[in-house]
């Protein structure tokens, strides 16, 4: 079984910008006080308890695998017309 050369450079691509966007993520700052937890990211303020990204981060993560499986599919498209 053979992989489609759009197929490998699309999930190419997503790996790329996933990684890409993980790397480089807003920084957080994080104040714990017992059970309370505040949360700084790039001017907002959240409270809770959760070690998980922030929705900002997940956005930008989210973003840069969006753009890298749009770079990977027109490789993609290029490459196969060159055949």
């Amino acid at each position: 079984m053979t992989l489609n050369t759009k197929v490998a450079t699309l999930l190419l691509g997503l790996l790329i910008g996933a990684v890409a966007g993980y790397l480089t993520k807003p920084e957080t700052a994080q104040i714990k006080i017992g059970d309370m937890s505040v949360e700084f990211s790039n001017n907002h303020v959240s409270s809770g308890s959760s070690d998980d990204l922030t929705s900002g981060q997940a956005r930008h993560i989210m973003l840069y695998t969006l753009i890298g499986g749009v770079a990977g599919l027109l490789v993609g498209f290029a490459v196969d017309r060159r055949r």
